[in-house]
């Protein structure tokens, strides 16, 4: 059984903080990234779409879209519009491939923007894999931006005393530990 003290997303942090502070250019990081790359297994992003109970009419937001398993999973599973922010140019590539592969194209769009600066308001489900901080630094935009009732779902990482409505821990097929949380958006949540 593969399970490390916090999963191999705390690990992947770990060396990613310990570079940081070291003052080197983390896991070969480029001009702007504030996150690695790191992939969420296919079944943990099923589970992370089902635990925000995905509907049709919402609008799903991934931050660091990576290779956009997420929003085309959203549009081909449950038929809604999804946007993926990406910085990675490769990345980018990438998922609009994923995207034309899997005839999406009408629901989902890739922009590349810093996740830092996206207007999350048209969003009604948001979903992340990033990094404790980056976390902390995109949550008072969440509060701001999104509407009340609207569900976010960050892979592995929590956000400091925001307190998660759930969370699960689940396998992948590799039988890595992962952990969910999930979180409504209040009115006037500050």
């Amino acid at each position: 059984m593969k399970t490390l003290p916090h999963r191999a997303g705390f690990v992947l942090w770990l060396a990613w903080a310990q570079a940081a502070s070291l003052g080197l250019s983390p896991l070969g990081a480029q001009e702007g990234k504030i996150v690695p790359y790191v992939p969420t297994p296919q079944e943990v992003v099923d589970r992370m779409l089902a635990l925000a109970q995905v509907k049709k009419g919402d609008v799903v937001y991934d931050l660091g879209s990576g290779d956009g398993r997420i929003v085309v999973t959203a549009a081909k599973k449950y038929g809604v519009k999804a946007v993926g922010f990406e910085i990675d140019p490769e990345r980018i590539k990438e998922s609009r491939e994923n995207i034309k592969k899997a005839g999406v194209e009408h629901l989902v769009e890739i922009r590349q923007q810093d996740i830092r600066t996206v207007d999350l308001s048209p969003a009604t489900v948001l979903t992340m894999y990033l990094l404790p901080e980056v976390n902390l630094m995109i949550r008072p935009n969440i509060w701001k931006q999104m509407k009340p009732g609207s569900r976010v779902v960050s892979h592995d990482f929590d956000m400091g005393d925001w307190k998660p409505l759930k969370t699960e821990h689940i396998k992948d097929n590799s039988n890595w530990d992962h952990t969910l949380y999930l979180w409504h958006v209040e009115g006037g949540k500050k």
